[in-house]
């Protein structure tokens, strides 16, 4: 086994639930693991990383939108003269070759928490001059570039006067954060009003482990959001959804000051907008309470949004013989009827789903609503094929918010699996989020009702 390197990670200030289960999912898709000995503050932006090769670095990198860079770390130290000590304990073997009379480089210096004059800068790059550098400086196309790194703590009302930790390193890749930008919901052309947020898209993905060639399926597509994020990662994708008008493109539009949606705005027209429509398979009109797959059909992930009521009820298929909510005419030639789905129903048919139709190792990755006054990990569904692997939040207000759930089957499924969870504990204490929808919007309305009663005082 190749003997571990240590590397400096710096990450993005945000969704900072969701960056340890990105990490760690990414090194083990990348054939490593994240080591219980890591040097890990959770909130913290510097994370010191045991990885085994540059190349495993380099292979998270072009992966992660968590994280901005990773530096093969030459020193860490809690205040300069801890850091140049171990700057001086770092093997010159392994310095040497980036710091070679033929080659170039710079010397940059990132601060959290505090903002540097140029002077200052500029002293603390002097105060290195006793590493054995050759080259010239090339601050344009420099070979190697090496990095200062100081830390002023998480409080920017109480900024020390000096750094409590200081880094250096040599810089080997940046993440992928212009992807946030390039994938834009507002410069995208089919959108709905729950169309994901371009950077959950690409988490929701790396905690899935998508890879290329995989076959990624979302049960309630709308209108393709997270099939984009695994296509860009070479993923075949496909998807089904209970609304026709969506799947197909038709209707009215959610964009401000457009009626009617276009002859572009479709699923298959947002993949082509980004080139990858070569990984769309198909959306099909299908209800996902209702089986449509042959056994042994096959998926690597399943990465999902379902419908929790916020901004509509969630539905399925009625018939005859049940309690009827509604007849709605989608088309001219397509009607359906649609019966209320609680929420209990959507997640544990999404749980028993996963469990039958993913390959083994495959991971399941959705969101759950909470109403937080009665959160407690034991209200997440469970299925005996189905690890939980990581549990993220992302607060909606001051009672609610969604958890993003990642799990991983790890066992076969059997014909006395698929109503499992009807036999523990599990469903009856979820079954109180069947109210979610009425809860959030109750604590929206008192919201209001406590700001009204503010303003008149």
């Amino acid at each position: 086994m190749a003997a571990l390197r240590r590397y400096l990670l710096l990450l993005a200030q945000e969704h900072l639930e969701f960056r340890l289960p990105e990490i760690t999912s990414l090194l083990s898709l990348c054939g490593g693991q994240f080591s219980g000995e890591q040097e890990i503050r959770v909130n913290s932006p510097f994370w010191i990383l045991n990885i085994p090769s540059e190349e495993m670095a380099r292979g998270l990198m072009k992966r992660t939108v968590c994280a901005k860079s990773i530096f093969e770390l030459w020193g860490h130290g809690r205040s300069a003269g801890e850091l140049y000590a171990s700057l001086k304990n770092y093997p010159t073997d392994k310095m040497l070759p980036y710091l070679q009379s033929d080659s170039t480089y710079k010397i940059r210096i990132h601060t959290f928490n505090k903002t540097l004059t140029q002077a200052q800068k500029i002293k603390k790059i002097d105060a290195l001059e006793f590493l054995p550098f050759k080259g010239k400086v090339n601050l344009k196309t420099p070979e190697h570039v090496f990095w200062i790194l100081e830390d002023y703590g998480m409080d920017p009302n109480d900024v020390p006067e000096e750094p409590i930790h200081l880094y250096f390193g040599r810089w080997i890749a940046d993440g992928q954060r212009e992807l946030i930008e390039s994938y834009s919901v507002k410069k995208r052309h089919f959108i709905g009003n729950t169309s994901m947020d371009a950077c959950l898209s690409f988490i929701m993905a790396n905690h899935a482990r998508v890879k290329p060639n995989d076959i990624v399926y979302d049960p309630f597509v709308g209108t393709g959001g997270l099939l984009i994020s695994s296509a860009h990662f070479g993923a075949y994708v496909c998807g089904t959804d209970i609304d026709y008008n969506t799947i197909h493109g038709l209707g009215k539009a959610s964009r401000k000051n457009q009626k009617w949606r276009g002859p572009d705005e479709n699923i298959r027209a947002n993949l082509r907008q980004y080139g990858l429509e070569k990984y769309y398979l198909d959306a099909l009109v299908a209800d996902s309470s209702r089986p449509i797959w042959r056994k042994g059909m096959l998926f690597d992930a399943i990465i999902t949004d379902p419908p929790y009521g916020i901004r509509e009820a969630p539905r399925r298929m009625g018939s005859p013989k049940e309690t009827v909510k509604s007849v709605e005419r989608s088309t001219e030639n397509h009607f359906f009827i649609s019966s209320s789905y609680r929420l209990s129903d959507i997640f544990f048919d999404l749980l028993k789903f996963g469990a039958e139709h993913l390959v083994m190792g495959g991971r399941l990755v959705y969101w759950l609503p909470i109403y937080r006054p009665e959160y407690t990990e034991e209200i997440i569904p469970r299925h005996p094929c189905l690890k939980l692997i990581s549990n993220c939040e992302q607060m909606l207000s001051s009672h609610t918010s969604r958890r993003l759930i990642t799990m991983e089957k790890v066992k076969e499924f059997k014909d006395q699996d698929e109503n499992s969870y009807l036999l523990d504990g599990q469903y009856l204490p979820y079954r109180g989020h069947n109210s979610f929808r009425e809860k959030y919007f109750s604590g929206v309305t008192k919201r209001i009702a406590k700001e009204e009663k503010d303003n008149q005082k």
